[in-house]
């Protein structure tokens, strides 16, 4: 089994992002932030963040949904439990 590389792992959680989000993925940047530029909510946020642990077989904990404001940090906060 092929381990994924970061900006592999990045593009499934940008495309979990912007499914959810409801947003084109050109829209979405490294940095650009879902509340400010991409009208998230805490509803939303919880979302994604359920959708990453299915995903990636991690358990997150709420706490960490302040870090998740633009891609970098959720894939920081993934990553961690994840071990990558």
């Amino acid at each position: 089994m092929t381990t994924a590389t970061r900006d592999e792992r990045l593009e499934t959680i940008k495309d979990i992002v912007c499914d959810i989000l409801e947003i084109e993925e050109d829209e979405v940047t490294e940095v650009s932030l879902f509340k400010e530029d991409h009208d998230a909510d805490s509803l939303r946020a919880i979302e994604i963040l359920a959708a990453l642990e299915k995903k990636f077989g991690v358990v997150i904990n709420q706490s960490e949904l302040p870090r998740m404001v633009n891609l970098k940090g959720v894939y920081e906060v993934v990553s961690e439990p994840a071990g990558w």
